[in-house]
């Protein structure tokens, strides 16, 4: 079960716990799931407990308690339990979520994560005569675009080089009216800077990877093919998930895209799937819950305009990716078998939110690096 599989779930148990009339509240449009917090336990946590009862004129627990019963019964959902004032926390069938969470990331490809459609938001986007502002409010348009928002970003002022060297796109130029006040308005890069001098990719990642309130280091850090850089162990990650793709089809095999776990030890059964009887690889774990936390990073970055945040979950999940994408490909004299399959059906999946993501913030993701 993805997370928009498990929102649906909840408040597809909101509307059973209504239509039972255990509660008396309209049916919200959206629930939100997230990693459980401090004090949480299980995969996903969710507040729609606290967000119904004041609606519903009873305790947060209590409105949880009513709910509970309805998401156990749900199908990919072993556990839930209620924290706090009311948080229910909910474990998921791991095979099943983990082979559910790939084969939605596949199905959507780089668009994993996007709205389903406009939202019918329309979004003002106006920053100063700014280089970093105006690629800040580039990123952050992208962003609302991507959940379903209609954008529109005007800018003080833009030099011709903005846009011919890092790819800036606004849509008017020129002191706006009193109405419409700036509101992107990050910190400023050092006037020593020069993001331009390290072309768009690099340019770019320097003035979007730190938050807002922070000054950016733009400086040659940026283009080092080593680990001490965030954006190459971004791209890094993302090139080797596509060479394992390229290196299985040279060994003759592709990617398991159906039902079964995601990773495990092949146990040649007769029907040629996978079953997991050894643990995961250390990474895979860190590494299906930074995927699943996908598309929750970019509402969340697109809502507060925030692209730093896609910033850095991005070397989240290279973080977690790269330990395990050596694991892909079979060694010495092993044969394909249906847990590489499985492997490499991830790993497409790690290069499918990479692009993505990068796609977002303006940043080529080469295939080769």
């Amino acid at each position: 079960m993805t997370p928009v599989e498990l929102s649906r779930t909840v408040l597809h148990a909101v509307r059973r716990a209504v239509d039972a009339g255990e509660l008396s509240v309209a049916v919200p449009t959206r629930a939100v799931v997230a990693p459980p917090g401090p004090g949480g336990c299980g995969d996903y946590a969710t507040s729609i407990a606290l967000q119904l009862a004041r609606p519903a004129g009873q305790p947060p627990l209590k409105v949880a308690e009513v709910l509970r019963p309805h998401l156990l019964g749900a199908d990919g959902i072993t556990d839930v339990v209620l924290t706090g004032p009311g948080f229910l926390n909910i474990s998921l069938d791991r095979a099943a979520s983990g082979a559910g969470l790939v084969g939605e990331i596949l199905r959507r490809g780089e668009r994993y994560g996007y709205a389903d459609g406009p939202d019918g938001r329309v979004v003002q986007l106006h920053c100063p005569h700014d280089l970093r502002a105006v690629v800040v409010a580039d990123a952050a348009a992208r962003l609302l675009r991507s959940q379903g928002a209609l954008v529109r970003v005007t800018a003080e002022g833009v030099e011709p080089a903005w846009t011919s060297v890092l790819g800036v796109a606004v849509d008017a130029v020129g002191r706006a009216p009193a109405e419409l006040p700036v509101n992107v308005r990050p910190v400023p890069a050092p006037e020593s800077a020069d993001p331009m001098s390290l072309g768009r990719d690099a340019g770019r990642w320097g003035l979007l990877h730190p938050a807002a309130h922070d000054r950016p280091r733009v400086d040659d850090q940026h283009l080092v093919q080593r680990e001490s850089n965030p954006l190459f162990r971004v791209r890094y990650a993302h090139a080797r998930a596509r060479a394992a793709t390229r290196n299985a089809a040279d060994l003759g095999f592709t990617a398991d895209r159906g039902p079964g776990p995601v990773i495990g030890s092949d146990t040649g059964t007769p029907n040629g799937t996978a079953t997991v009887t050894a643990p995961l690889a250390d990474a895979a774990p860190q590494l299906l819950v930074a995927l699943a936390d996908h598309p929750r990073v970019l509402a969340a970055a697109a809502d507060h305009r925030a692209p730093d945040r896609l910033a850095r979950h991005l070397v989240t999940v290279a973080d977690a990716a790269l330990p395990f994408l050596p694991t892909v490909l079979p060694r010495g004299g092993e044969k394909p078998s249906a847990a590489h399959r499985a492997r490499l059906a991830l790993a497409e999946a790690v290069g499918a939110v990479l692009a993505g993501g990068l796609d977002l913030l303006g940043i080529d993701a080469p295939d080769h690096l």
